[in-house]
């Protein structure tokens, strides 16, 4: 994505957030300007009463309107000031909402694929570490006000000599091809100091993490950490060294050619007072306004080579993160049948898959159907693709090849918000959050909190054993899910977490459920008791379990067997203990012998 590809995108964002900020830009930049030519013209008349007529009323007149008109400018420049840092403040926070709403809508496989992670890391950085947003917003501002004060003061100081113009242009060049060389080098650098940034900051957030800390002090990291970080502080520092070094030689050699097109205006303009070789004699008052109006000028358009540099130098920076904004939402991708009713019949018609980027096979064409109301149990070795399913069911990823079929239509001509409500799952490394407990299990299903979901929540709390754990905390359900913002916050063990992510996907009312190793972190008595009440807790659903414990198969219909990306059973407890040399009844054994006394 070049720099004017990334531009349009940005002020097509920027816009869709908030229309009204480019029409207060435009009229931020004509206030500023309007101040500068009242400041450049208004003088002249002054000054050459001054020296003229030096009528009083003429003079109080002229310099009561400089005095008020600047008044007014500064007024008005004053208070779109205080506007537009507040905009300013608000439209860098939308894009980072904008940002934080792309993660959680962007194709699930993006999170997985390491170019996108790495994408989207560059894209936070530049957003946060070096602000580039924020900064990209003020150089716009700045671009649009320089631009409109240099096009007045042109047209002011070409009533003087265009070749007065000229001269002042041309240093104005050399200043500005000088700033883009050094723009250059410092986008290239700061490129080169992203990733050795990265890894500064990952290693000094480890001694900010709570949850590292007992892994830290138990095996005495803390030198390791220590070493690491002052590894990379002193990389940061040798390129700063080098950085600040030529930004002084660069800084001075600018310096110069301000010094320069001083000397030019004053001199060109000088010569014009006291000879009329050059155009004619002019007075002291055009003096003082041509000298202001080529000081403003040349300061105004150093400005804007610097701004249009730091634009596009911002741009280098923001490129990850337009990449990442035009990536396709996954619930506008595809699917625009609204999902009615429940799942009455679930069908995998010769499925295959492979993660992104990789050619292993981790579903080899496996087909299989689930009518309504069946509870069927996943088992088979680590690898063998079990997750895979939830993951296709849940459209996380798209099979390679084949098709699953719910209610005999494709999965994919769903309309992605409804297809999600049939559906609840309980991952691996499910995640509650730092809101009340009663929040983390309502989640987004209800628009606001009543009386009735107060009490289905309670009540799935006694189904799944915690409410003597609820009774216990001053708050009850309204008690925050961990200690990071508040002292009275609950921790919860991993096996009551867990209940507690499992009542959560019941609470959906989901008329499939998917549990994906839904009792690893439970006791073998726990694990028991989830699911002795299990039948009762998922009641008529369509219910898959994934387990590694094979207790879970004996309350399932039937059990579908994965070995390395194949289906090599699929059928009851019973039916599958039968078959003494199938992978089944080898796994149910030997899990048995760890229970037998």
């Amino acid at each position: 994505m070049n720099n004017m590809k990334t531009l349009k995108k940005f002020i097509s964002l920027s816009f869709h957030i908030s229309p009204a900020y480019f029409f207060l830009l435009i009229f931020q930049s004509m206030m500023e300007t309007g101040q500068v030519l009242v400041n450049v013209i208004l003088p002249k008349y002054l000054v050459d009463e001054l020296v003229g007529g030096r009528n009083r009323d003429n003079l109080i007149r002229f310099g009561l309107y400089i005095v008020l008109s600047n008044v007014a400018f500064l007024f008005l420049n004053k208070t779109m000031k205080r506007i537009m840092d507040v905009r300013n403040i608000y439209m860098k926070e939308k894009l980072n909402q904008a940002m934080a709403d792309k993660i959680m809508k962007v194709e699930f496989a993006c999170l997985e694929d390491p170019y996108y992670l790495d994408l989207k890391e560059r894209a936070v950085f530049a957003c946060r570490t070096m602000s580039a947003l924020e900064n990209l917003i003020g150089s716009v501002a700045k671009v649009l006000n320089n631009t409109v004060t240099i096009l007045s003061l042109l047209v002011v100081m070409f009533t003087l000599s265009p070749i007065f113009v000229l001269l002042l242009v041309l240093t104005i060049s050399i200043s500005v091809v000088a700033q883009k060389f050094f723009s250059k080098y410092q986008l290239e650098i700061y490129k080169e100091l992203i990733p050795i940034n990265r890894r500064y900051g990952y290693y000094v957030s480890l001694g900010f993490d709570a949850k590292y800390q007992k892994d830290i002090r138990l095996y005495n990291m803390n030198q390791m950490l220590t070493d690491r970080v002052l590894y990379y502080n002193r990389q940061i520092y040798d390129w700063f060294k080098g950085f600040i070094r030529k930004q002084g030689v660069f800084q001075g050699f600018v310096g110069i050619i301000n010094d320069l097109q001083a000397a030019i205006a004053y001199g060109y303009v000088g010569i014009r007072v006291i000879s009329d070789k050059m155009g004619g004699r002019i007075g002291i008052g055009s003096f003082t306004m041509y000298v202001t109006a080529a000081i403003n000028f040349t300061t105004s358009a150093t400005d804007l080579g610097k701004n249009i540099m730091t634009v596009i130098q911002m741009l280098g920076y923001l490129q990850p993160f337009m990449e990442f904004m035009s990536l396709p939402d996954e619930a506008k991708k595809e699917g625009s049948i609204p999902f009615e009713g429940e799942v009455e019949s679930l069908c995998f018609e010769n499925v295959t898959f492979h993660y992104p980027k990789s050619e292993q096979l981790v579903l080899k064409g496996i087909s299989f159907e689930i009518k309504k109301g069946e509870k069927i149990s996943v088992v088979g070795l680590n690898g063998a693709g079990k997750s895979t399913i939830v993951k296709l069911l849940c459209r996380l990823y798209k099979p390679a090849s084949g098709t699953i079929y719910i209610n005999g239509r494709d999965i994919y001509e769903y309309e992605f918000t409804s297809y999600m409500k049939c559906l609840a799952a309980v991952f691996q490394d499910y995640k509650l959050f730092a809101f009340s407990v009663l929040e983390n299990i309502r989640g987004g299903e209800e628009e606001e909190e009543n009386e009735i979901n107060r009490e289905r929540v309670a009540s799935l709390l006694g189904q799944v054993g915690l409410k003597e754990k609820m009774e216990e905390l001053p708050k009850g359900m309204d008690t925050l899910f961990g200690k990071q913002y508040d002292p009275g916050g609950i921790e919860m063990s991993g096996g009551q977490s867990q209940k507690v992510a499992i009542a959560r996907a019941l609470y959906k009312e989901a008329s499939l459920i998917i549990l994906d190793e839904p009792t690893s972190a439970l006791d073998p008595l726990a694990e028991a008791e989830i699911y002795e009440h299990f039948n009762q807790l998922v009641g008529d659903k369509t219910a898959i379990y994934i387990s590694h414990r094979m207790s879970s198969s004996v309350f399932c219909d039937k059990i579908l067997v994965l070995d390395g990306g194949l289906i090599t059973d699929f059928d009851s407890h019973k039916k599958l203990m039968e078959k003494e040399e199938g992978m089944y009844y080898k796994l149910f054994q030997s899990q048995a012998v760890n229970y037998q006394i």
